[in-house]
């Protein structure tokens, strides 16, 4: 199984036990041409997610859901309701650079909205499901962050846990994300 499929369960779970319209975009974004290409894959993304918000302007949070590449001998878990599960991570792109400054070609006015959003998010975390998170992240360019006041890039554990703990993990992140 994907990250897709994970994705599939955290909509379950927020349809169901929290009754939000969600609407999974299940694309594939890093294949171009046949080929694994994530080079352009954010540019292939923001495409999609632009039609979808057009269409959906009620729309109030965005989470893209990746798992995050790590060396082989790392294994994010932690336990939450006795159940293994994968910690996750909360990416934030900053869409600047220590040295330069701003990237005015990656301006995101949303940019302290975001990290407002992922620290809240954190600190639920912290407060509901203590050491089921690892730090938030914050990397210099923008990663589609500028579409929504509340846009998400979220780590659901890495390559290497188990489709099991991934899923575990949406649980209490579907508890979070009503929280917020």
């Amino acid at each position: 199984m994907s990250i897709v499929g994970v994705g599939d369960y955290l909509t379950k779970l927020l349809r169901e036990q929290y009754g939000y319209n969600v609407i999974h975009v299940r694309d594939a974004f890093d294949m171009a041409t046949g080929r694994l290409d994530r080079h352009k894959a954010y540019d292939f993304a923001r495409d999609k997610i632009e039609k979808v918000l057009e269409k959906n302007p009620s729309i109030e949070l965005c989470i893209d859901l990746h798992r995050d590449g790590v060396d082989e001998s790392i294994h994010f878990v932690t336990e939450v309701n006795g159940k293994k599960t994968a910690k996750i991570m909360f990416f934030n792109g900053l869409s600047r650079l220590a040295s330069v400054g701003e990237i005015e070609y990656l301006h995101n006015p949303y940019r302290e909205d975001n990290l407002a959003l992922s620290m809240q998010m954190k600190m639920n975390a912290e407060k509901y499901f203590p050491g089921f998170t690892r730090k938030n992240y914050l990397h210099a360019y923008e990663y589609n962050q500028s579409l929504l006041p509340k846009c998400m890039l979220i780590e659901a554990g890495a390559q290497t846990n188990t489709y099991e703990e991934e899923i575990n993990a949406m649980e209490p992140l579907a508890v979070l994300i009503n929280l917020t």
